[in-house]
């Protein structure tokens, strides 16, 4: 068992992916953005700040019916564009225009595979510097620069990863289905 809040949760070896929804941390972030603390917006934000794949809705989704098997994908969607609205959570547009979401909030640029869709977070002060020195000399017409991000693709050399997480996914289902 471990403690995590005020409740003990058990911890399931065979799902590395299990959650627990009284954690502290998370209870904050949505008292601090003025959200009402429920079960599933503590679930949707679990788990996206616990999978570091920056997931689709719909993968969160089904990542949640494991264990709250009736949060509608609706209620995820309203969720995740809350999380967005009050700056919890960012949207990430892939090449292919699909939305996915990132917990990171810091200053981070991503790495796009071009093979798998996978996106991974990229740190570089230089860079930053580079880029904010850049566009503070120049003046783009009628247009203010807020922020900018990278969005570098490429291929990854170590694809064992994503298969991981992929067969990691399936054997969860297969544990809820065989329960």
């Amino acid at each position: 068992m471990i403690l995590t809040g005020e409740r003990y949760c058990p911890e399931n070896i065979l799902n590395p992916f299990s959650l627990c929804m009284a954690n502290k941390e998370v209870i904050k972030i949505l008292t601090e953005n003025g959200l009402k603390v429920t079960p599933q917006r503590t679930a949707v934000l679990e788990v996206v700040t616990n999978l570091h794949n920056h997931p689709t809705a719909d993968y969160i989704a089904q990542y949640l019916r494991i264990n709250y098997p009736h949060i509608p994908i609706g209620t995820v969607y309203k969720i995740l564009d809350t999380f967005v609205e009050k700056g919890i959570i960012k949207r990430v547009k892939t090449d292919n225009e699909i939305l996915r979401y990132d917990a990171v909030i810091e200053t981070h640029h991503h790495l796009y595979c071009s093979d798998s869709e996978r996106i991974e977070d990229y740190y570089d002060e230089d860079l930053n510097k580079i880029l904010s020195d850049y566009f503070s000399g120049k003046k783009i017409p009628d247009f203010t620069i807020e922020d900018f991000k990278l969005q570098i693709v490429g291929k990854f050399n170590d694809k064992n990863k994503e298969k991981k997480t992929i067969i990691k996914l399936q054997k969860m289902q297969k544990i809820k289905h065989n329960k």
